[in-house]
């Protein structure tokens, strides 16, 4: 990132606060001297425009021009930042160009004034609509398989009612005139701007963009200068009025423009902090032609992970995931094979779409084979992309990898090959615009949601951003990208724990020390087989990580974890097909780690000997998040010990009371070692490490590696900032088993040094160092 790239003004670090209902504005206002306290930058709030009525992540907004009422208001967003602001801190909201919930229409009025009086509609270009693939309506994919009848015949329970279609509970608007001289429902259907449908018929013919597989989030044309000023007015308010410091976007690889969009956001926001949620791929980098800061912060996650994980696990565990599955594809294969599969069904509509768009370029009047072949050959370049998208012409590389992968896999193709490849290289066309809108999508819900659930040799790698297939990073290599961040994204969020993350950053910490003893984990896996049969072992493995890493956990999120896994992994069983035999058995499981005395000892076994060495994994990573190069986000509560699995199990309450009392306690908390351990350390080294980052800014301004000698120097990992050194333990388990530090020094850069941990003079000699913690924050005294 050139120096004229890096906001003004930049956070020192971020708090994730999910605001909804049950934890309004003013619940953020109340726990804000906590969060000053604890050494908060400024606080990262989720988003705060009106949502879908009872929304509790607040991502399906259904009016952008206010602040949601359910959320506290526009006041209480003033009294809020208002307070933060004379505390010294700044605010970052998250903002979600990409879409708008329609699950209700009555509550978005621009979806309700689309569907009464269609292309009409002054909002018709609002959303992006394909009107002609179906007579010029809005296909509404909701009517349950019990309700159809026979293909385009009569829908069962539709009804009139207060000027309205119904069906059961749901309200829709009715066209002007469209109910004169009849009371007949399906008559009055049949003249609407809409077209109600069975709901499987959205993967093949829905005609609206969307996010990702949800009906119910339509896609809008942020584009248009128009729209965007519409769903920007209420932001540029907060901007205006002060309120507001920088923005976090929500997905803008669904956008159709993203440099574009960032642009206007600059202008917006006086050129302010600004980051985008994009994942990239092992060795991809942002557009540099983007104006933002940077990503919110997987890259980095995905690097403090691996390099906290022993590589002479991969072997061992990839073993017992093979046997245990009958065999396991290469991970690059499994994700072909699942991209190609939601491309083929849930994301089938919008395949067909870029067909469409293809055949009006050529202006073509495809046949069924034309649409046979150009559909196959766009599922083919979009099972086979190799990154989430590309920017044009940033990325035709991708495409032209792509291309050439579906030639080799479907050579059959070759002509429909030949005639999209070059449409699709033109970032002049729609058909081009619209697969890199798309690629994103199929890679989303084919890697994300669900080869993440079908490969379990380490699940803790199972992480969005990051691949699977990548065991483990050398310290040498982490310093590497930690110093090349340091150079172009000094200002970019890093991060552990996100409401999207597949497990918190403490589940995860406690699952890399399977890699270093996988035969235990091996033993252990034969047990719980042997005592509760699995219908699936290879699922088997997936579950029974995820339960030891946040063991214990009550059996109801066990089950609500269960259910997800196993359905998005859609291989037995899934949303819209769910296998009742099939997910009987898999909670059986659920139930027997209660219920069954020698399954729930082999999980209080596991978890026990994980229990220290993953409290040490955790440290040393969030003592990583903290101070490498970027701005640290801690995401709400994980100021403790997090144990969360897949959301919504992440976005629980949390209990500041108790963090406030912990704080008051003081004193320099012990060294974690046991399952029940409340997480003091943890609190303690984030609020000095915030505190630290929030008053002295300027020691964190380089990047340099601290080098180690001696029998252990590969279990200790130190950086320098500046005048700061992080010191963290590596591979703990593997360091206990083998004697300890011993002679183990660092290389401390000259001066006098001092832990602000435990409050005590520092030296090079590791096992001095990190005798009470295994962990260390060391300050310069003369600094």
């Amino acid at each position: 990132m050139t120096a004229e790239r890096i906001p003004a003004r930049v956070p020192t670090s971020t708090y994730r606060l999910q605001i909804n209902a049950d934890f309004d504005l003013d619940a953020a206002l109340e726990v804000l001297p906590y969060l000053d306290d604890l050494g908060v930058g400024w606080l990262y709030l989720s988003p705060l425009l009106e949502a879908h009525p009872g929304s509790d992540h607040g991502y399906d907004v259904v009016d952008p021009s206010r602040v949601d009422p359910a959320r506290g208001g526009r006041d209480a967003l003033a009294r809020l930042a208002n307070e933060a602001h004379r505390r010294g801190m700044g605010v970052v909201v998250d903002v979600v160009p990409n879409h708008v919930g329609i699950e209700a229409p009555s509550a978005n009025r621009w979806w309700w004034d689309v569907l009464a009086h269609g292309r009409a509609s002054r909002y018709a270009h609002y959303f992006d609509i394909d009107w002609d693939a179906a007579d010029g309506k809005v296909v509404v994919p909701l009517v349950g398989d019990d309700d159809l009848t026979t293909e385009g015949g009569p829908i069962r329970n539709l009804h009139l009612v207060d000027g309205m279609l119904g069906y059961h509970e749901h309200r829709f608007p009715l066209a002007p005139g469209s109910a004169e001289g009849t009371d007949d429902p399906q008559l009055v259907h049949e003249r609407q701007h809409y077209r109600l449908v069975g709901w499987r018929a959205a993967d093949q013919h829905l005609n609206y963009r969307r996010f990702f597989a949800v009906n119910t989030l339509a896609g809008v044309r942020i584009e248009d200068r128009d729209v965007f000023e519409d769903t920007h007015d209420e932001i540029a308010r907060w901007l205006r009025e002060g309120w507001v410091d920088g923005l976090r976007v929500d997905h803008p690889d669904g956008l159709r423009h993203p440099a574009a969009y960032l642009d206007d956001l600059a202008a917006l926001t006086g050129s302010g902090w600004v980051v985008v949620e994009k994942i990239l791929e092992p060795g991809e980098e942002l557009p540099a032609r983007w104006r933002t800061a940077g990503t919110t912060g997987y890259d980095v996650l995905g690097l403090v992970d691996r390099v906290l994980v022993d590589p002479a696990g991969a072997g061992p565990l990839g073993e017992l995931d093979a046997r245990l599955r009958g065999g396991v594809p290469p991970w690059s294969d499994l994700v072909h094979t699942n991209k190609r599969e939601v491309a083929r069904t849930i994301l089938n509509a919008e395949v067909r779409r870029i067909a469409r768009e293809l055949a009006r370029e050529l202006d073509v009047a495809p046949d069924e084979a034309w649409r046979a072949g150009v559909e196959a050959a766009l599922v083919e370049l979009l099972a086979a992309f190799p990154v989430y998208r590309s920017y044009l012409p940033d990325g035709v590389a991708h495409l032209e990898q792509a291309a050439e992968t579906a030639r080799r896999e479907r050579p059959d193709l070759a002509e429909s090959l030949d005639l999209v490849v070059p449409l699709l290289s033109d970032r002049l066309r729609a058909p081009a615009l619209r697969f890199q809108q798309t690629s994103g999508m199929v890679m989303a819900k084919g890697v994300e949601d669900r080869a993440f659930y079908r490969w379990s040799r380490l699940s803790s790698l199972n992480e969005v951003g990051a691949d699977p297939d990548h065991f483990s990073l050398h310290p040498d290599d982490f310093h590497a990208a930690m110093a090349r961040r340091q150079l172009l994204a000094p200002a970019a969020m890093t991060t552990l724990t996100t409401h999207d993350t597949k497990r918190s950053e403490d589940v995860r910490a406690r699952l890399a020390v399977l890699a270093e003893d996988p035969a235990g984990w091996a033993e252990a896996m034969d047990a719980l087989l042997e005592a509760a049969p699995a219908p699936d072992p290879g699922f088997a493995n997936l579950l029974w990580q995820a339960a030891v890493g946040a063991w214990p956990l009550s059996r109801e999120r066990l089950h609500a974890y269960a259910e997800k896994a196993m359905r998005e992994a859609g291989d037995r069983t899934s949303w819209t097909d769910p296998d009742p035999t099939y997910e009987k058995g898999v909670h059986a499981l659920v139930d027997a780690a209660y219920d069954d005395p020698a399954v729930t000892a082999v999980l209080d076994r596991v978890a026990a000997r994980l229990a220290a060495p993953g409290w040490s994994n955790a440290l040393t990573a969030k003592l990583l998040s903290l101070t490498v190069p970027g701005v640290p986000d801690v995401y709400q509560g994980s100021e403790l010990w997090e144990l969360s699995l897949v959301d919504p199990d992440n976005r629980r309450p949390v209990d500041y009371g108790r963090r406030e009392a912990l704080v008051e306690a003081g004193g320099t908390p012990a060294r974690p070692t046991s399952i029940d351990d409340v997480g003091a350390a943890k609190l303690h080294l984030v609020r000095t490490a915030l505190r630290l980052r929030r008053y002295r800014p300027e020691l964190f301004v380089r990047y340099e590696p601290v080098p180690a000698s001696g029998s252990a120097a590969g279990h200790v990992l130190a950086l320098d900032r500046g005048g700061v050194v992080a010191v963290g333990t590596r591979l703990p388990l593997g360091l206990v088993e083998g004697g300890g530090w011993r002679d183990t020094r660092l290389d401390l850069p000259s001066g006098t040094w001092r832990d602000l941990l435990t409050d005590r003079p520092a030296a090079g000699d590791v096992g001095s160092l990190l005798d009470t913690l295994p962990v260390a924050l060391l300050l310069k005294e003369d600094a």
